[in-house]
């Protein structure tokens, strides 16, 4: 038997890092985002040995182990092996396997990999030991083990994303409290935004839990603009909500702009001339707004271009040397399935 699973990316839409303590705990967050047709795989193929193979296809990487209940998380694949060691503490694994894992963007891009990296490997896990996840549950396994096993600063959305899939309006309170808000946007509505919502990737990558951590730190001194700037990020989740129920596309582009704005103030290293440089472009070639995805930094970015405007900007973006990737929205989240 060999058992697989695959989680989408996302990106997202507004409310950008109020899913992060200590703010989610003491303000409460909200985060409108949505999942795309790129994924994070993972296989595990059981060995008749007691030998444990981790393979990252996508970063070249490969180390194999001899069976034993905990593998040592020393920055190589620290994903994979977190998630094993937690599995195998919780539920036992009881022989040797391969796990293989593939990204279909890079790391450090604002898509959420690392987040959906871990779903996606509790996924097969969860298919090969027939464990009885819901949504909720996975969720919050994935993040435990992201957050407090392994230590890794970020923030809640990516798990809740990864598992739920589609598009949601999630809602963040003390005690790691997620409440998952599906959208029933209309079709039409979800088709135009996919044709003007441009995904450009800048070549460039970040550590997402540096700036995460100024980000804390920043309300837990009490800094008035950066606090402030979350409490606006907030209201923009709930202003992308509504214009995209009641079919306002229109207002997109400035929602989003309002939020580019916000964001800078809520952290150092957030974005950078480069950045800034690409999003002036952006918008004098047609873009009404963007966004820089994930923690901020680098990675990708999104542009809300309107009309045919999309591929005027798409031209003016071609000094920058980035790339623009093609996707679509999907409504499922993690899937997972066995071969026989």
């Amino acid at each position: 038997m060999i058992y697989r699973s695959k989680a989408p990316l996302r990106i997202g839409l507004a409310g950008g890092g109020t899913d992060v303590s200590p703010y989610s705990d003491l303000y409460g967050g909200a985060i409108l985002n949505a999942t795309l047709s790129l994924y994070a795989h993972a296989t595990i193929e059981p060995l008749k040995g007691k030998q444990i193979i981790l393979a990252s296809i996508d970063r070249d990487e490969e180390e194999t182990f001899e069976w034993n209940k905990k593998l040592p998380v020393n920055g190589k694949m620290e994903l994979l092996k977190g998630v094993y060691n937690r599995i195998q503490n919780d539920h036992g694994v009881p022989g040797g396997f391969r796990l293989s894992s593939f990204l279909d963007a890079p790391p450090g891009s604002g898509l959420g990999t690392s987040s959906t990296l871990v779903v996606a490997v509790l996924g097969a896990f969860a298919e090969m030991l027939r464990l009885p996840f819901g949504e909720y549950d996975m969720a919050h396994y994935a993040y435990d083990i992201e957050r407090k096993d392994l230590g890794l600063a970020g923030g809640k959305q990516d798990q809740y994303a990864a598992t739920f899939g589609g598009v949601n309006y999630m809602e963040f309170y003390a005690d790691d409290k997620v409440v998952v808000n599906p959208l029933r946007i209309k079709q039409q509505h979800l088709f135009e935004l996919e044709n003007n919502l441009l995904l450009y990737y800048t070549s460039t990558s970040r550590h997402s839990a540096e700036i995460i951590q100024k980000q804390s730190r920043n309300v837990e001194d009490k800094k008035v603009d950066s606090i402030e700037a979350m409490h606006q990020l907030k209201e923009q989740a709930q202003r992308m909500k509504d214009a995209l129920l009641t079919g306002k596309l229109n207002e997109i582009g400035e929602i989003l702009d309002f939020g580019f704005r916000q964001k800078r103030k809520m952290a150092e290293g957030i974005t950078n001339p480069l950045l800034e440089d690409i999003y002036e472009t952006a918008r004098k070639a047609g873009a009404t707004g963007g966004k820089i995805s994930g923690a901020g930094g680098g990675g990708f970015m999104i542009f809300y271009c309107p009309a045919n405007s999309k591929f005027k900007v798409i031209k003016s973006l071609e000094k920058f040397g980035g790339q623009h990737r093609n996707y679509q929205f999907v409504e499922h989240g993690l899937i997972t399935w066995t071969v026989d």
